[in-house]
């Protein structure tokens, strides 16, 4: 019915966090030690202690891999489960007309949000590195109307950092409307509308005015943004941090019907790998025990009881997701640098057999040594449980057929 992506922009470190290496060597294995999980034989990074609780709800994949070491043409081969152009290049990739459709906007093409809600959105911030909007989150060749809506989340403390919007399509739902006002200018605007004929700009404009009015003036799109309407005992589950807010306005959204949310767990842009964020060339330890894990572990472990105690669970697909993993070898400034060979990712509810892990890495957590897997398969495995068929074919605006994915799903049911 839905599905949650909970995305670690910049590169979490699976040595640090799902795939931990207590026995390797000095110079890869880190400070972090391993704590037990709720799953027999089953160990993760300490700093995890409110995941390791959930690990009989959650499957993890330690043996993803691909081929680009470069933050944003990884995310767009993670978010359109296609290798990206010149994806050998650190070259940065903005969007185009011509690019692979993301996840979301593929599923929004499938899976309709009622009237006045997007079908796709994303949380709080789009993605940004070195200045620019990133390829791989957007509609593609399937058009500007399938772009994901970025929505602010209202409430919670800052990531630190930058994050910037640089043009995105932005909606900030707690801002004061004079519906009135408004109506008086839309009537304006529909008078002055003197377009005569139809394109797909044209179109596209049209599809985003119309929601955009939808969401300012009804109140019931509103109530699904307003997290004061949750109980206090709710919302001090999910912590203060917007990374949690955030999660918790998924929750509402996917709740109010929307199909798909995606919720940036990190300052929006990277920002030279300063800030709040996974890029962690320097002191990788510290910003991770510090800043990073206590922002993502305590509300992503009370986004899984909130959805299970809402019986939503069962029909909500969970998905902890980042571009890539860190290098095994920490180098010179106490970090770890960008590692695309060899990384991990989890899964939780819609029909995931929890208390599993898949695939695995080799002794130094360097490449897969078992069942190796990519983000193809993620995509097939997110459309299965979706109920689309992962050989369905999508046709862009020339009529070329192509399937939504080249992948094969996971045996994680």
């Amino acid at each position: 019915k839905s599905c949650i992506i909970l995305f670690a922009w910049g590169g979490m470190s699976h040595l640090e966090t799902w795939d931990p290496k207590p026995d390797g060597p000095s110079e890869m294995r880190g400070t972090f030690k391993t704590i037990p999980t709720a799953t027999p034989g089953t160990h993760i990074g300490e700093h995890m202690p409110f995941l390791a609780k959930q690990t009989e709800r959650l499957a993890i994949v330690r043996s993803m891999h691909h081929g680009s070491s470069a933050h944003g043409k990884a995310m767009y081969w993670n978010f359109t489960g296609h290798k990206p152009p010149q994806s050998d290049t650190a070259a940065n990739l903005p969007p185009s007309s011509n690019d692979w459709p993301s996840l979301l906007s593929v599923i929004s093409k499938f899976k309709v949000a009622p009237p006045g809600l997007p079908s796709a959105i994303r949380l709080p911030y789009p993605l940004v590195d070195n200045g620019t909007l990133q390829a791989g989150e957007y509609g593609g060749w399937l058009g500007s109307s399938y772009n994901p809506i970025v929505i602010r989340t209202p409430n919670g403390k800052e990531f630190g950092g930058v994050s910037r919007d640089l043009g995105a399509s932005r909606i900030n739902p707690k801002e004061a409307i004079d519906r009135q006002k408004l109506g008086s200018r839309l009537g304006l605007l529909s008078r002055l509308d003197q377009f005569s004929g139809a394109g797909n700009a044209i179109n596209d404009m049209q599809h985003f005015q119309s929601l955009a009015t939808d969401m300012l003036m009804s109140p019931t799109v509103r109530e699904a943004f307003d997290l004061d309407l949750e109980p206090e005992s709710v919302r001090s589950k999910f912590g203060e941090h917007i990374c949690g807010q955030s999660m918790l306005l998924a929750r509402r959204l996917v709740e109010a019907d929307v199909p798909i949310v995606t919720v940036a767990c990190s300052a929006g842009d990277l920002n030279g790998s300063k800030g709040d964020h996974w890029d962690t060339h320097a002191d990788n330890f510290n910003r991770l025990k510090n800043t990073m894990l206590p922002a993502f572990d305590r509300p992503a472990a009370a986004l899984l009881d909130d959805l299970s105690e809402r019986g939503m669970l069962d029909d909500t697909l969970v998905v902890f997701l980042t571009e890539f993993g860190r290098t095994p070898k920490i180098n010179g400034n106490a970090g770890r640098d960008h590692y695309p060979s060899c990384y991990s990712i989890a899964l939780a509810g819609a029909g995931i057999r929890g208390g599993q892990v898949y695939g695995k890495s080799d002794k130094s957590g360097s490449e897969p040594a078992e069942n190796a897997c990519g983000p193809a398969d993620l995509h097939a495995t997110i459309f299965e449980a979706f109920g689309i068929h992962h050989k369905t074919t999508i046709t862009d605006r020339l009529g070329r057929p192509f399937p939504i994915s080249d992948g094969k799903p996971l045996p994680l049911t």
